[in-house]
C-alpha cells in the first residue's frame, strides 16, 4: 500500500501482514500520523520511504531515475554502508534470481560499501504477483523500491500471547486483537481506560502496553478476585496470585492500573460525568459466558435472614443482548469525554445481516464497522464509535422519535441461532458417519 501526497513532500510505503485484513484502513486512518514521526501499527510488517515504483522494469527504472537526487544523496555517501534486500508476496525466488534483480539497480548512484550484518542504510526491492497462489505470473504485477525506515510492532502478537499470560479465562481475548483494538480507539499514554466486561484484563493489558492507566468491572465475583476453577489444562484450581493485577505487573505496566471491581454493567457505579478517554470491552454473547445482571422477575426479593453483605452472591436474571447494547451505548453517551472512543464487538448471524442491526445513539458517530469472520453463518463486527456530542434529556426520547435508535431486538436470538446451527451440522456429521459405516454412502 503506498501513501503519498503528491511531488513536494515524501512518499511512503506500507508492507502489511496478510491477515485481518478487514481491520486494516480503520487502523490506518487512526493511527498513522505523517509529520516528522511515523507511527507503525500492528497491521504493519515494514515502512518504506517510497523511490520509486511502476509495472514493469522499464517503469520502475525511469520512476526511480525521477526521484530527486537531493533525497538520495544524504543515504548514498562514499563513507557510508548499505545492503539492498528483495521481498517477494506470493512467489519465492532462488537466491541467484534475487542477486539478478539486485545487480539490475547498478544505475542508482551508490558510492558506499556494502555491508550485509550492519549497515546503515537499508533498501529494499519489493515484487507483487498477486494473491492467487494457483495461478503465479512470472512477471510481477507491480514494483516497488525504497529505504526502509522501521518495522511495525508485530513481535507484540508474540510477547503478549495469551498462552504464556499468567492469568487467563475462557474467553481471554487474542494478543493481536487486544492491540487491534487499542488502535482503534486511539489510545494513548495518560489515557483513562475502562472496559464494563473486564474479564480478566486482556484489553487492559492492550491499552496499558501503550501508556493508558486501565480500570474494569465485571459481574462475576470469582473472576474479578481470581478464585475458583481454573481454565488451564491440567490445573484444577486458581493460584493464589493469578489476577488481572498480576497480568499487568507480568508486562511491566502495574503503575497504571487503577483498579478492577465486581459491578453490574446494566446497573453503573460511576457518577455522571465524563472520565474515560476510552471503552473497550468485548460484551458476553451467551455462548462460553452467560450474559446475566442482578435482579430478579419477583416483586420483593427478601435477603436471607444471616445477611450481612459479606460473601454474598446477588440474585441474578437473563440479560438480552438488545439490552447489553444499549446500555453500552448509553453508558458511553455519558461516561466518554468529547472525541472519546467507544470500540466493541458485535456477534452477528451472518445470513441476517443488515447495517440496521448495527446499534446507534445520537451522541455517538460510527467510525468503522469491521467484521472477523468465525464460521459460515456467524461472526462478530468491531464496531468502533466516537463521541461528537454531549447528552441532551431529548436524546433519552430519541428512540421512540427516531427508529435508528431503536435497539433491535434481533440479536437476542443470536445464542439460538449459534447452537442450531452447530446441532445441525452435528447431526449431518453423525448421519454422514452412521451410513459411511454401513456401507450407504
Amino acid at each position: 500500500m503506498a501513501l503519498h501526497c503528491g511531488r513536494a513532500c515524501r512518499q511512503y510505503l506500507l508492507h502489511l501482514a496478510h491477515d485481518n485484513v478487514d481491520f486494516r484502513l480503520p487502523v490506518q486512518t487512526v493511527n498513522f500520523q505523517f509529520t516528522q514521526t511515523f507511527v507503525l501499527i500492528l497491521t504493519s510488517r515494514s515502512a518504506f520511504e517510497l523511490w520509486g515504483h511502476g509495472t514493469t522494469t522499464d517503469e520502475l527504472r525511469m520512476s526511480l531515475l525521477e526521484y530527486p537526487a537531493e533525497n538520495m544523496a544524504p543515504y548514498l555517501q562514499q563513507n557510508s554502508t548499505y545492503k539492498i534486500n528483495v521481498y517477494t508476496f506470493n512467489k519465492t525466488l532462488v537466491f541467484k534470481d534475487s542477486i539478478e534483480k539486485i545487480d539490475a539497480l547498478d544505475f542508482l548512484p551508490f558510492k558506499g560499501t556494502v555491508n550485509l550484518k550492519a549497515p546503515e542504510h537499508i533498501f529494499c526491492l519489493l515484487e507483487d504477483y498477486g494473491s492467487d497462489p494457483y495461478e503465479i505470473p512470472e512477471e510481477p504485477f507491480h514494483m516497488y523500491f525504497g529505504r526502509w525506515i522501521a518495522d511495525g510492532q508485530r513481535e507484540l502478537i508474540r510477547s503478549y500471547s495469551v498462552k504464556k499470560r499468567h492469568f487467563i479465562g475462557n474467553t481471554s481475548m487474542d494478543a493481536g486483537l487486544s492491540f487491534i483494538m487499542a488502535n482503534h480507539a486511539k489510545v494513548k499514554a495518560d489515557d483513562l481506560v475502562y472496559d464494563p466486561f473486564v474479564g480478566t484484563g486482556s484489553l487492559l493489558v492492550a491499552c496499558s502496553r501503550f501508556g493508558a492507566y486501565v480500570c474494569g468491572t465485571d459481574i462475576d465475583y470469582n473472576t474479578i478476585h481470581g478464585v475458583g476453577k481454573a481454565s488451564r489444562k491440567n490445573q484444577k484450581w486458581r493460584g493464589p496470585d493469578e489476577n488481572i493485577r498480576a497480568n499487568l505487573r507480568q508486562y511491566g505496566t502495574e503503575s497504571l492500573y487503577v483498579d478492577v471491581m465486581v459491578s453490574d454493567a446494566s446497573k453503573t457505579v460511576w457518577r455522571k460525568t465524563a472520565q474515560f478517554d476510552a471503552i473497550v470491552t468485548d460484551p458476553p454473547y451467551g455462548i462460553r459466558e452467560s450474559t446475566r445482571r442482578t435482579g430478579s422477575h419477583k416483586d420483593i426479593i427478601k435477603p436471607p435472614e444471616d445477611f450481612s453483605g459479606e460473601s454474598h452472591i446477588p440474585v441474578s436474571m437473563a440479560y438480552h443482548l438488545s439490552d447489553i447494547f444499549a446500555d453500552l451505548l448509553n453508558f458511553a453517551a455519558h461516561h466518554l469525554v468529547l472525541g472519546g472512543r467507544l470500540i466493541y464487538w458485535l456477534p452477528i448471524y451472518r445470513p441476517e445481516y443488515c447495517e440496521e442491526m448495527v446499534p446507534l445513539h445520537p451522541c455517538l458517530t460510527l467510525i468503522s464497522n469491521c467484521e472477523q469472520t468465525l464460521s459460515s453463518h456467524t461472526s462478530r463486527r468491531l464496531i468502533t464509535m466516537e463521541k461528537t456530542k454531549e447528552p441532551e434529556e431529548s436524546d433519552g426520547l430519541a428512540h421512540l422519535a427516531d427508529p435508528r435508535f431503536t435497539p433491535y431486538h434481533g440479536h437476542n436470538s443470536f445464542r439460538e441461532k449459534y447452537f442450531f446451527f452447530v446441532f445441525k451440522c452435528n447431526s449431518y456429521f453423525w448421519f454422514f458417519c452412521f451410513f459411511s459405516h454401513s456401507g450407504k454412502v
